[in-house]
């Protein structure tokens, strides 16, 4: 009889376990990780904020111009995720990359680099317009993720991941940006959110 009981009660938890993880969203490893309110500048020296984001979904990265090794590729992957995405027809997708140099990375700086990667500014936003140190407390409370500028030099130590954000505003999961970039689970993460 206890036998029994033990094994419903485990029975039970399974069942718990398994609906609570897989969240209502469907997405496999799910974060919910809320993303506080800001209000930044693009590349065009106009204000982006988290409002303006509402309703849509959108994929973030950590970037910087001067950055000598990971950023040129990870704005090639991010280039080639916005034309998969087009293909797809998720045009409605922002994708927004945070500068990690906002003293160096004014928006005019900013928009030169874009450029440098054919990307589409109809859904990509640079974003600058903040000091070091509010970027550094933004990436590490909204993102989890560590943006640190040394003391010395013009390296920016920064992860290279993307984060896929929901209609709310909820940084939900995270991929390798850098090399063996899943674009095609991205993209079905992205239509699964929609």
């Amino acid at each position: 009889m206890i036998l029994k009981k033990v094994y419903a009660l485990l029975m039970l938890a399974a069942v718990i376990m398994f609906a609570a993880g897989c969240g209502d969203s469907g997405l496999k490893d799910a974060k919910n990780y809320p993303i506080e309110d800001f209000t930044f500048t693009d590349q065009n020296g106009e204000s982006l904020s988290k409002a303006d984001l509402k309703g849509k979904v959108w994929v973030a990265s950590f970037i910087f111009t001067n950055c000598a090794d990971v950023c040129p590729p990870m704005t090639a992957n991010m280039a080639k995720l916005q034309d998969m995405m087009k293909e797809e027809g998720l045009e409605d997708v922002e994708i927004v990359s945070f500068s990690v140099d906002p003293t160096v990375d004014s928006p005019e700086v900013l928009k030169e680099y874009g450029n440098k990667f054919n990307v589409d500014f109809m859904n990509w936003s640079f974003l600058t317009g903040y000091s070091q140190e509010e970027i550094e407390k933004f990436a590490l409370e909204n993102f989890k993720t560590l943006v640190k500028k040394p003391e010395t030099g013009d390296q920016v130590i920064h992860g290279t991941d993307f984060y896929l954000v929901d209609q709310n505003g909820d940084m939900r999961k995270y991929y390798t940006g850098l090399k063996e970039v899943p674009f095609e689970q991205i993209i079905e993460d992205i239509k699964t959110l929609q």
